[in-house]
């Protein structure tokens, strides 16, 4: 049973992999056979450099897309085989300049029908391919330039969590939960204050009788997540967002946007018009939150919060 039919497109690196072994041990041989004294990895470097420009190890890296440690490590192996020759740029000591050596402009010129050979091997492995790979490996590179395979994973992954989770309405079993949660990150970026005290004591008192709703995230039927909508008595606001906490334990599963959102949605039903929060701008992975869910910042509101300096609006 063919492995790779069997663990299917995740094991795309471990096939990558192979398939670049194959033509990398091919090409060491090429060069044997045209009796080229060069390893393939060196190949880049030496193309860069048979233009006859000389260059510094950095810009080598950028033109290559390599790193400078490993130019850096080719060029030394390349000077052990008298390929490239180095020296200090005159007009800055720190800059070495890196060019082909006498040997290595004689490799160029040996190597030019090999450059031939090969290009033409490919061309005729291209027309017998049905589908182009050169142009497929432009567009994934391109593609994982915009999102890398590591971010794509992670979207999947909360994608996938986040159906785990479920916003429902507070209830006094939540009670201590809505306390540890919202004491556990408040403690951890500022400290404690009068107006904190008044919402954790007493949820039911200082928002659900007044008009407020608090909002629980379960994770695996556990509370870890907690958001309020307190019911304002003001002319430009309906609702305020606030008190909103995620537990460290579970962060990097959406469920701050699933809060954020469910109170949006929520407000909505209620037919509010605008809603009204505080925060620090040091919370940034909150602000982009915020941003997210629409809110634009304003000034000029006074505050119970010492910790607040930012305070936004969405208009719904």
């Amino acid at each position: 049973m063919n492995f790779f039919d069997t663990v299917g497109k995740m094991a795309i690196g471990s096939r990558l992999r192979l398939l670049t072994d194959k033509i990398t041990e091919d090409a060491a041989r090429i060069y044997d056979t045209y009796a080229v004294d060069m390893q393939p990895k060196w190949f880049p470097v030496f193309y860069v450099l048979s233009r006859g420009e000389q260059k510094t190890i950095t810009e080598i890296a950028r033109e290559i897309g390599h790193s400078h440690v490993s130019v850096s490590k080719i060029v030394r192996e390349m000077a052990g085989k008298r390929l490239v020759k180095e020296k200090k740029d005159k007009a800055d000591g720190r800059r070495t300049i890196i060019s082909l050596s006498a040997k290595g402009m004689d490799m160029n010129t040996r190597i030019a029908d090999q450059y031939t050979d090969v290009n033409n091997a490919i061309e005729e492995l291209s027309a017998q391919a049905q589908h182009d790979l050169w142009k497929a490996v432009e567009e994934w590179e391109f593609l994982l330039e915009q999102k890398s395979l590591l971010r794509r994973v992670q979207a999947q992954r909360k994608q996938r969590e986040s159906l785990q989770v479920k916003i429902v309405p507070y209830k006094p079993a939540y009670r201590k939960a809505f306390r540890d949660l919202n004491e556990e990150w408040i403690s951890t970026w500022f400290k404690m204050e009068p107006a904190d005290y008044k919402a954790l004591d007493d949820p039911e008192g200082y928002i659900l009788r007044k008009g407020g709703h608090i909002l629980v995230a379960l994770y695996n039927d556990e509370p870890v997540g907690v958001c309020a909508l307190i019911r304002m008595q003001d002319p430009d606001y309906d609702y305020e967002l606030a008190k909103m906490a995620v537990s460290p334990r579970v962060q990097g599963k959406n469920i701050g946007w699933l809060l954020g959102d469910a109170c949006v949605q929520k407000t909505r039903s209620l037919g509010a018009s605008k809603i009204y929060l505080e925060s620090n701008t040091i919370l940034k992975p909150a602000i982009n939150l915020y941003h997210k869910l629409g809110f634009q910042k304003v000034t000029g509101r006074s505050t119970p919060y010492e910790r607040c300096n930012i305070q936004m609006e969405l208009v719904l």
